[in-house]
């Protein structure tokens, strides 16, 4: 049996949000409104109870490398990586997958999108 595989997890689910801000002119999340979105989705997270040990995290992360899709955040354990527009993606990210465990498919951001 591997350990790894059979602990349970601190976190039910883990959502990291890129805050990369670049200064040579690339795209970035941070010009894309990637801290508000953080900010929104950790309070919501709080505010519906999501949040702490065996629930959901909320975090902040350097670049992802997904740049071209940006903003971004990725879900794990899933390793569902998203692109998102506004609040009302963000909220149906947190209601259907961070709250009931179904990816939104409409958000995900596509795998062959990269820097």
């Amino acid at each position: 049996m591997n350990p790894a595989t059979s602990a349970p997890s601190y976190y039910q689910r883990h959502i990291f949000f890129c805050l990369n801000q670049r200064d040579n002119g690339q795209a970035c999340c941070a010009e894309q409104g990637a801290q508000q979105s953080f900010d929104h989705c950790k309070a919501r997270v709080k505010a519906l109870g999501l949040d702490g040990p065996g629930r959901v995290r909320v975090n902040k992360a350097g670049c992802l490398d997904r740049c071209a899709g940006g903003p971004v955040a990725v879900v794990y354990p899933e390793g569902a990586w998203y692109t998102y527009v506004d609040r009302a993606d963000l909220d149906e990210i947190i209601d259907s997958h961070l709250r009931d465990g179904v990816p939104v498919q409409r958000l995900l951001l596509a795998p062959e999108v990269g820097r």
